[in-house]
């Protein structure tokens, strides 16, 4: 590659998600996202999931009881251990399948543009970036739209057109 340091990707299947993209997609676009955001070496967990898993652990981490489509939980050192006591850990970030098409529909954007940015949205949060104030937001969006368009994907924050345009929720 360009020397950035990238991640390893495990994908793990907990529904049946027969639109989703594969392993091989899914892999690629968070590694993209680690890249454009300078790289890091780590190990990330995807899950793709159904609303009641999604929903649960919205609510039992955030206090909201309702699914979302993307959820990101940074791996965090546990107290005492030693840093070189377990392999490089970045986090998981948990995707609803069922919330992304339904978002994807119901903002006229493809099913695979939707995929790819929940996925580098998820990564970004990994790696601590947020958009709770502006500030924060600039810099986040900025990052995906850069690793969106890197990937031939129109700018998720556009205002939805038609299918090729899309609008993040």
């Amino acid at each position: 590659m360009n020397g950035i340091p990238i991640p390893s990707v495990d994908i793990q299947w907990a529904t049946e998600a027969p639109d989703a993209p594969d392993d091989g997609q899914l892999s690629a676009w968070a590694r993209h996202a680690v890249q454009v955001a300078g790289g890091v070496v780590g190990d990330i967990t995807l899950r793709i999931v159904d609303e009641d898993e999604i929903r649960e652990l919205n609510r039992d981490y955030r206090g909201k009881d309702k699914p979302t489509n993307v959820l990101s939980f940074p791996f965090e050192m546990p107290e005492g251990l030693p840093a070189d006591a377990v392999e490089p850990l970045l986090g998981d970030i948990i995707i609803c399948d069922s919330v992304v098409r339904q978002e994807a529909n119901e903002q006229n954007k493809t099913l695979q543009a939707h995929w790819a940015h929940m996925v580098t949205h998820g990564v970004l949060h990994l790696l601590g970036y947020d958009h709770i104030d502006d500030d924060d937001a600039i810099v986040m969006e900025t990052l995906e739209i850069r690793a969106m368009a890197d990937q031939g994907f129109d700018d998720p924050y556009a205002e939805a057109t038609d299918n090729t345009m899309e609008q993040a929720p």
